[in-house]
């Protein structure tokens, strides 16, 4: 088993197993992490606040694996408040239990622990993680996740010299609790207090920042080398361009698809969305240079704290970066940033988890079963509440996950009625769920009804963007679909007063959360899950996990956890957390040798 220090560790089983081990985990290795959540004081923009990290580090620890690798994560909620992870882009094959979302999970209580096993079966590329509940997300608890080629799959790319991970954010100084209720109160918390580039604060590039004195982050490299950086908009509210001063940004990847490969002097990067760039170190390296995030789309802020800064230090330089600022884009020219996105095109040649070319998938010659338009509209009072709608319904979730309920047959939890268009009639606050074909085809088209940029996020798959432009969708409007080598990602962006859409094949039978990623938009309603079932018996898809936790109208089922909720991180404490695959490996030796 191959281990990648120091983002993670792995034990070795014990010699009794290593012959099992060898025949049953050769192709698929597990890979075992320890994580605590919990809060950490810090001052990213100068002033001293509670920020959410694991393990001591803020952002947290990278999960560094490979296609098909079983990773399990044992997590301890040291928060003060239950607490979720979810893994965006993952797409938890035939196993939404691990999804971590309100609709497949109960939270996992403060003081408790709970460990997630998944396998990133057929995937490559770049994704992160974050916590999904309470609006935990504005205070941190996010880190990223490398899914990285097997060696049987060439990269159609030469092997970078390097690999750097980027977390850009808005940022502001309330704590996530007060954010919450301003959302609620229908508190506008408006424009970002600034910009944080992997949790810091930005480089003091001018008089304003120079007397801040707070840390910057630094990103150390070497002339003439090329290195893969992964950048992830972890942020909550704001669209954000990324650029480094003189240097271009070769695009090779986004969250899971190799795409065609396209240099760009900048990028914008919406909520939820991770790209992939080669940046090669072809300056003299005489001074350093400036990495820049600055927010696009957003309410105008005076401070130049609203622009996060880290610097690219060259081992040659001799000083630090200097002149103004790589430029970015017109503020409000949402075209050039339509037209960006457009430009991002599948790498239908290249191979990515399987050895068959990306392209072998031709999406544009199936033939669609069902179409949905969702239409996102502006928050408003529904019964005494501020709420927001997609297709005039403000998603409610119940204290029993849908996937529980399912399991367990409990109905009146919700209702498969989710409205393929906008209805006319007032909004409601209700628990309905889309209802998907196994192995059916699905349109879907987002058309985005407010004033800022909305990212949509689809847990479980990745989908095809195959089309976007402002105004009304028509029937018409899929004259317009590139139906050959449109990108296939999990999260996609909606300009305001333009529309969206998207194509997938949903051959991954789960309960998948579909939500708008921009935190204020979900936290008010602006979700639904997906419901797919396969009709026949799938003896392939997972079983409910033996350590579901039971909430809602299940609690009655939970078992008392304590045993459970302390561990050291140490080899014996890991070994605990797979108590069932070592059960099982030590049945299968006990067989072979009765044999």
């Amino acid at each position: 088993m191959r281990c990648s220090p120091p983002h993670f560790s792995c034990t070795s089983l014990v010699v009794l197993f290593s012959s099992v081990a060898t025949v049953c985990l050769a192709a698929d290795p597990y890979v075992f992490f320890d994580w605590t959540v919990s809060y950490l004081t810090a001052s990213p923009l100068g002033t001293r606040q509670q920020v959410i990290g694991i393990n001591g580090q803020f952002p947290g620890p990278i999960l560094n694996v490979t296609t098909n690798w079983n990773v399990v994560v044992n997590v301890k909620n040291n928060l003060d408040e239950p607490l979720l992870l979810t893994w965006n882009g993952i797409q938890h094959r035939k196993n939404s239990w691990q999804d971590g979302v309100l609709g497949t999970n109960c939270p996992i209580p403060s003081g408790w622990n709970w460990t997630y096993d998944f396998q990133v079966k057929d995937q490559i590329g770049s994704f992160f993680y974050f916590p999904s509940t309470n609006f935990q997300r504005a205070a941190g608890g996010y880190g990223g996740i490398i899914i990285n080629n097997r060696d049987i799959i060439p990269v159609p790319f030469l092997l970078p010299d390097g690999d750097v991970t980027l977390f850009i954010s808005d940022w502001f100084t309330k704590s996530h609790k007060k954010l919450r209720k301003d959302v609620e109160s229908k508190i506008d918390f408006g424009a970002p207090d600034g910009i944080l580039i992997n949790g810091f604060g930005p480089f003091p590039y001018s008089s304003e920042l120079a007397s801040g004195g707070f840390p910057y982050g630094t990103i150390n490299v070497e002339p003439g080398r090329t290195y893969r950086f992964r950048v992830h908009n972890s942020g909550i509210a704001t669209t954000l361009n990324f650029r480094i001063q003189n240097h271009n940004l070769l695009l090779v990847e986004t969250e899971g698809s190799y795409t065609v490969q396209q240099n760009y002097t900048n990028m914008d990067i919406h909520v939820g969305q991770s790209f992939s760039f080669l940046v090669t170190m072809d300056q003299s390296g005489s001074n350093d240079y400036y990495i820049v995030a600055s927010t696009r789309f957003a309410k105008s802020s005076s401070s130049a704290k609203a622009t996060g800064v880290a610097i690219l230090h060259y081992s040659s330089s001799q000083g630090p970066a200097s002149g103004p600022l790589p430029d970015p884009p017109l503020e409000s020219d949402t075209s050039f940033s339509m037209n960006q996105a457009r430009s991002i095109r599948l790498n239908v040649s290249a191979g990515a988890a399987r050895p068959n070319p990306q392209g072998s998938f031709k999406y544009g010659q199936i033939t669609v079963t069902d179409v949905y338009v969702i239409v996102n509209s502006p928050p408003e009072k529904i019964d005494g509440r501020l709420r927001a709608t997609l297709n005039g319904i403000s998603y409610l979730p119940p204290s029993t996950p849908l996937k529980l309920a399912q399991q367990y047959n409990i109905s009146g939890v919700y209702k498969l009625d989710f409205p393929k268009r906008p209805m006319n009639r007032h909004p409601k606050v209700d628990t309905s769920v889309m209802n998907g074909t196994y192995k059916g085809f699905m349109e879907i088209i987002f058309q985005n009804s407010e004033t800022t940029v909305k990212s949509y996020h689809l847990d479980g798959y990745a989908f095809f963007v195959v089309g976007m432009d402002f105004g009304l969708w028509t029937e018409n409007s899929r004259s317009l679909y590139n139906k050959g080598d449109g990108v296939a990602r999990s999260t996609t962006q909606v300009f305001p007063g333009a529309w969206t859409a998207i194509l997938v094949y949903l051959d991954n039978a789960g309960m998948w959360n579909l939500r708008i990623d921009n935190l204020a938009s979900w936290y008010l309603g602006q979700e639904v899950y997906l419901n797919v079932v396969n009709p026949e018996i799938d003896t392939s898809e997972n079983s409910i996990p033996e350590n579901t936790i039971y909430c809602g109208r299940l609690s009655p089922l939970q078992r008392d956890q304590s045993q459970r909720v302390n561990f050291s991180g140490s080899p014996r404490s890991i070994l605990a957390t797979s108590r069932g695959m070592l059960l099982a490996l030590f049945a299968i030796l006990i067989s072979s040798l009765a044999r």
